[in-house]
């Protein structure tokens, strides 16, 4: 089975709460920050950093405009955060509650992506 696309499984981020930023922390959406420098994990292990973080580990890359053209087939399901699915130690249920927030049954989903 194929990764797809340019994968990274080395590379590592932290989503998380914007109490805590470096040089290098992208501003997400104004509620959450991205960081990928060692620096993060530091302040994690010396019982500082961010309030709320999650830590993935992988990399997938896209050509310019590939996920917006993505979006634009309904290749992607997509919702405003939601913190508690986000920063919550539940990983094994996220997938489900993620679409029951959208309101969508995982046996209603398709491999095939279109508009209906």
């Amino acid at each position: 089975m194929g990764t797809g696309g340019p994968v990274d499984n080395n590379r590592g981020f932290v989503l998380h709460s914007t109490d805590w930023a470096t040089e290098g922390s992208m501003d997400v959406d104004g509620e959450h920050m991205l960081t990928s420098s060692l620096d993060i994990l530091k302040a994690i292990a010396e019982g500082g950093g961010p309030k709320q973080c999650f830590l993935a580990l992988g990399y997938a890359g896209w050509n310019a405009g590939q996920l917006d053209e993505e979006f634009l087939q309904n290749a992607w399901l997509n919702a405003p955060a939601d913190d508690q699915i986000l920063f919550d130690g539940a990983h094994e249920t996220k997938w489900q509650r993620a679409l029951a927030k959208l309101r969508v049954k995982p046996g209603m989903l398709s491999g095939v992506a279109g508009r209906a």
